[in-house]
């Protein structure tokens, strides 16, 4: 189970370059967190149980503060 949040690393890490060449700098520092939160949870050799809940809370924190962004700090507008 630590080699799967190695590879949300590796993945998130992909993101935070191409985010940070595509010049969206405050994606890129988020994505940025989360590749060190995932390669700092991957080498704590946890049981699988504290692997599957420390991945359901982070499902949890982040459908809870991307809702939260969505629905009052997106505004909906046309040609912006």
């Amino acid at each position: 189970m630590d080699r799967m949040f190695r590879v949300l690393a590796f993945w998130t890490g992909i993101f935070t370059v191409m985010f940070y060449v595509g010049d969206m700098t405050t994606t890129a520092l988020l994505f940025l967190v989360q590749t060190a939160f995932f390669l700092t949870l991957s080498y704590l050799r946890l049981s699988e149980r504290m692997y599957m809940y420390m991945f359901g809370a982070y499902c949890t924190v982040f459908f809870v503060g991307f809702t939260w962004y969505s629905e009052f700090i997106l505004v909906p507008g046309f040609g912006h």
